[in-house]
Order: C-alpha cells, then sequence, then structure tokens
C-alpha cells in the first residue's frame, strides 16, 4: 500500500466590509470549491487533477473563522499559492490568509491552540464582564470538533 504524505493549511477566512467579531457562516464544501475553482483559473487543468486527490476541507470554526484543509505533499503548493487570490466564497467578499502550514494534523492542533489563545488575551482586553470573558472563552477554545478530527 502506497501512503501519501499530507499537507494541512491553516487559513483564516475574513469577510470583508464586515465586523469581523461577528460569525462567519460558511459550509466547508463551498470552501473546497473556491479553492478549487482558483487552482483552476491560476493553474489549469493539470493544477485540479494534481489537487484534487487527497484535498478536503476538514474543519471550520464560525466563531473564530478558522479552518484546515487537506492535500498531498507537493501539490499543496499550487492550493498554497492560489488561496490568497480567493475573493468570493458563498456569494461573500472575504480575505483568505494563510496562518500555518503543517505536515500532521496534531501540529496544526497545536499551532491553532496557542494563536487561539493569543486571541483570546487580545479580545479579552475589550471585554468588561466576567459573563462575556466566559463565553468568549467557550466559542473560541472550543476545540471538540478538531479532536473529533484527529
Amino acid at each position: 500500500m502506497v501512503r501519501h504524505k499530507n499537507r494541512y493549511i491553516v487559513l483564516e477566512i475574513n469577510e470583508t466590509g464586515r465586523n469581523n467579531t461577528l460569525q462567519l457562516k460558511l459550509k466547508g464544501i463551498s470552501l473546497q470549491e473556491a479553492i478549487l475553482e482558483k487552482v483552476q483559473q491560476l493553474h489549469g487543468d493539470f493544477g485540479v487533477a494534481a489537487v484534487r486527490a487527497g484535498f478536503t476541507a476538514k474543519y471550520f470554526n464560525e466563531h473564530t473563522r478558522v479552518g484546515f484543509i487537506r492535500s498531498r505533499c507537493g501539490p499543496h503548493k499550487l492550493v498554497a499559492s492560489s488561496i490568497p487570490c480567493i475573493k468570493t466564497i458563498e456569494n461573500k467578499n472575504v480575505v483568505v490568509n494563510i496562518l500555518y502550514v503543517g505536515a500532521t494534523i496534531r501540529q496544526c492542533f497545536n499551532f491553532l491552540k496557542n494563536y487561539q489563545q493569543r486571541k483570546f488575551d487580545e479580545y479579552c482586553v475589550k471585554l468588561k464582564t466576567d459573563e462575556e470573558k466566559l463565553a468568549l472563552k467557550e466559542a473560541m477554545l472550543n476545540f471538540e470538533n478538531v479532536l473529533a478530527i484527529l
């Protein structure tokens, strides 16, 4: 059995012209299709054929607007070069940033945990009550969905 090596890319998706403290509801399949469409535009049929095998959107958190995608090693470079060019997903104007590229989903999870903790500390400065801080912590640092895919 040949085992292909994968790369996991951690993305942050922000909607332009909108308050980024609000939730961003996106379907994983929409993210996946938007990336494949941009790969088609930039790299043609060869790019799509190379990327399609083993490519999937693994996770997206609407509170933190952070998601994971998986791609095979090698074609992940085509995916990574296409991601910053994505301007719309589900008819929403967005800006997509690559936060981290890792060889294992566990590495990405550790990065995400540290990243979310830094963001939480950043947002807590603006909150006044302990209830608001607790609600934000629950939304941002809830990793049950991520742990389910490990």
